[in-house]
């Protein structure tokens, strides 16, 4: 898994909305809380997007672009974000070539579960896992943003 200092790794993916957006177009202009979750419509997954939610309001405060990245279709991302209501970007991954670029791994069977904080210039400021607590995600994202609001040079 990549560690905070690392360079964020390019992403070209299709949204919920059919449309490719890549990483690296936020640079010089906002951060991203960029979070990798196993699929749609299953209970922590669920749980994990609608904390993202719920939180979306205080990401955007802190300038920071919330994304959402698991092995679904756009098709599966567009109708998980209209019956939950998620204001931010799925995006498809379908041959995992982001999770595996952020380093990310299967275990037993199981996609691994990761948040990364990056900043406006591309670089990850903080990683988060945690199998089962999906607020853990939501919560130190936000901490590692508020936290780097201060310490930016």
């Amino acid at each position: 898994m990549l560690n905070p200092g690392s360079q964020a790794p390019e992403l070209l993916l299709e949204d919920q909305k059919g449309r490719m957006f890549r990483l690296s177009s936020l640079r010089g202009k906002s951060c991203a809380v960029v979070y990798f979750y196993p699929k749609d419509e299953t209970p922590v997954c669920t749980a994990e997007a609608c904390g993202f939610r719920d939180g979306f309001a205080d990401f955007e405060a802190l300038g920071a672009v919330v994304i959402g990245i698991s092995r679904d279709s756009a098709t599966s991302h567009r109708a998980f974000a209209e019956r939950h209501r998620l204001p931010f970007l799925l995006l498809s991954d379908p041959q995992e070539e982001a999770f595996r670029a952020f380093g990310l791994k299967h275990i037993l069977g199981f996609r691994q579960r990761a948040t990364f904080v990056v900043d406006d210039r591309g670089i990850i400021r903080a990683s988060i896992t945690s199998w089962l607590d999906a607020a853990k995600h939501v919560r130190n994202a936000l901490k590692a943003l508020r936290a780097q609001r201060f310490t930016r040079s």
